[in-house]
């Protein structure tokens, strides 16, 4: 991406104050319906989410999930944020303390890491925004918070990729599962169905929706760049947990996520999904949250290489997952970037080579086409690959594994050679 740095600057400069105005939140048949306000100068964001709770809906008032739905406000805020960057951050609803300040920083500045990176922006965490808050503001402690009662249930977000299959797989031998999906496609879907969710009333949906004005304003030239979607979906699990009555919360985020992207630094595509990130959330919903749920990682303690063997014991899953964003609206593997390049290689010590071209449609370790994408993998690059791969030495492991003479392809055979 071009230098972005002047055009940072002039628009901080043009957008000094980006205000969240304002959020609605209303309980309906079974469903919670969200919309924030926010606005810098000309520019009005008005985004909406649906909640559908299906069978698990619990009786839930407004009073009980307003504070819930303040704090998702200054997490998809972000999203909007980001076009202007403006330096100041004026809240209209409840003031937040200090610490409370310097955690959302932390979250913005580190989530963001990709977004600074890719648009050669520097700045630093003290100065690149700074809260304010309106007169009529309110105390924050003037919300309210209720604490989940633990159950013998769990909620189990579905990505639609190998690691989400591992999770909901395994924890459902122990207990009950209640899937959840944002935004639901194909993968997804398909994966909820293996699993025995045929029905979407068996699932929890979050329907979310992007105003309309932050596609205008990329087309015009305004900033854009990647967010912290992981920390986004963190929030939006307490609601789920408000609505089904559970109190805990299982990701899919495995040990390999801690490691940067751009090597050397703190620029991290998966901060958000890290164990850093994670133990902050634990610590914000303990202490600023009632301790209202319980957030944590079920494969937290696993690599991708280890999860790829777990995954290759249900093969009943090979032809529904997906893990390639670029054919996520097709729902394919596009088979020529390295999210299906990752998952190729960090599968193939478990599923033979013939099953796995079944999979993904083609021998991605035989394309010579794939050779940058493959040595960022491998850490002949600077930066890996900005997508949720896993680490170089786990990468590295994985090809170790394999026969050439089975493999008989061209990328392994010309790494093999060197090695």
């Amino acid at each position: 991406m071009d230098n972005k740095q002047p055009l940072f600057h002039s628009l901080r400069n043009n957008y000094t104050h980006f205000h969240y105005l304002n959020y609605e939140c209303n309980v309906k048949d079974n469903c919670v319906f969200v919309q924030f306000f926010f606005q810098t100068n000309e520019l009005v964001f008005a985004p909406k989410m649906t909640l559908k709770l299906g069978k698990y809906a619990q009786n839930l008032k407004n009073s009980e999930i307003s504070g819930l739905v303040f704090n998702i406000g200054l997490i998809e805020l972000i999203s909007y944020w980001k076009a202007t960057c403006s330096p100041n951050i004026v809240i209209h609803n409840y003031i937040l303390n200090k610490t409370q300040q310097n955690w959302w920083k932390k979250l913005y500045f580190k989530g963001l890491g990709e977004f600074f990176y890719q648009n050669k922006i520097e700045c630093n965490l003290e100065d690149f925004v700074h809260f304010s808050f309106a007169e009529d503001a309110k105390p924050y402690s003037d919300l309210f918070f209720k604490e989940i009662s633990l159950s013998q249930k769990a909620i189990v977000p579905i990505g639609g990729g190998k690691d989400s299959v591992v999770t909901l797989e395994e924890l459902r031998k122990k207990q009950d599962v209640i899937p959840f999906i944002i935004n639901p496609r194909g993968a997804t879907l398909d994966c909820a169905e293996v699993a025995g969710f045929k029905d979407t009333d068996e699932i929890v949906i979050l329907e979310r929706e992007i105003d309309s004005n932050l596609l205008t304003c990329n087309k015009q030239g305004f900033l854009n760049g990647h967010t912290p979607f992981s920390a986004m979906l963190a929030f939006y699990t307490l609601l789920v947990s408000y609505g089904t009555g559970v109190r805990d919360i299982a990701l899919s985020n495995e040990a390999s996520a801690n490691e940067a992207t751009v090597l050397g630094t703190d620029v991290n595509h998966q901060y958000s999904k890290s164990l850093e990130f994670e133990t902050d959330f634990q610590q914000y919903v303990k202490q600023y949250m009632g301790n209202c749920a319980n957030y944590f990682s079920y494969l937290r303690n696993f690599t991708e290489l280890q999860i790829a063997g777990k995954f290759a014991h249900y093969p009943q899953y090979f032809s529904v997952f997906r893990s390639c964003n670029a054919g996520s609206k097709e729902n394919i593997w596009c088979c020529n970037c390295p999210k299906c390049l990752f998952a190729y290689i960090i599968l193939a010590p478990f599923i033979d080579k013939k099953t796995r071209v079944m999979i993904f449609g083609e021998d991605l370790l035989n394309k010579p086409e794939m050779k940058h994408f493959f040595h960022q993998l491998i850490g002949k690059e600077d930066t890996k690959p900005f997508e949720c791969v896993g680490t170089v030495e786990e990468v590295v492991t994985a090809l170790k594994m394999l026969d050439p003479l089975k493999e008989n392809s061209c990328l392994l055979n010309k790494w093999n050679s060197e090695n």
